[in-house]
């Protein structure tokens, strides 16, 4: 085996852990970015616990074959990365579609999200939505306003009854 089939073949290998992995695979296009511009975007991408790497469409396809993201084979052309997120998809859209917005030449061009097949106007959509974390806090506030709105309406029920009790207590009185 030559080094460069040994090369392709660790490649491949990495690749189809991280979209075995994944639960997000978010394609795009990085054609006529500088290399800073492309480092900062990774670095995005790094921070919110996504792996970005740039492939060869070849290799991404035997990659993503017997994965969740092999709806992507078909679309593969041209120059292109491959975003891949493993916790939370929302924030894998967010962090392209703001880079999308900041480098005019970045395009997030179509995505895989557990096997189910994104377009670019899709994965805008999905940027928009709150993070996980951002669900889980609104419910959380949900779940504790039920028990609380009960405790309110029980003590103003024994404050009414109090009151209506105090009241007969003062007709008999006086």
């Amino acid at each position: 085996m030559s080094k460069s089939r040994e090369e392709k073949a660790e490649s491949i290998e990495r690749l189809q852990s991280a979209a075995q992995k994944a639960s997000i695979a978010l394609v795009s296009d990085f054609r006529g970015l500088k290399v800073e511009d492309l480092e900062k975007i990774r670095n995005d991408l790094k921070e919110s616990n996504l792996h970005y790497q740039v492939v060869k469409n070849t290799l991404a396809r035997i990659a993503f074959k017997g994965t969740a993201h092999e709806v992507l084979n078909d679309q593969l052309s041209e120059c292109c990365a491959v975003a891949f997120g493993y916790d939370d998809p929302v924030i894998a859209a967010k962090v392209l579609v703001k880079n999308e917005k900041d480098f005019k030449k970045f395009g997030v061009k179509y995505g895989s999200y557990n096997g189910k097949f994104l377009d670019s106007e899709q994965i805008r959509e999905l940027a928009k939505l709150p993070g996980r974390e951002q669900l889980l806090s609104q419910m959380l506030c949900t779940m504790n306003a039920v028990p609380t709105n009960c405790v309110s309406v029980f003590a103003n029920l024994l404050r009414y009854l109090l009151n209506a009790l105090n009241g007969v207590k003062d007709q008999k009185e006086a």
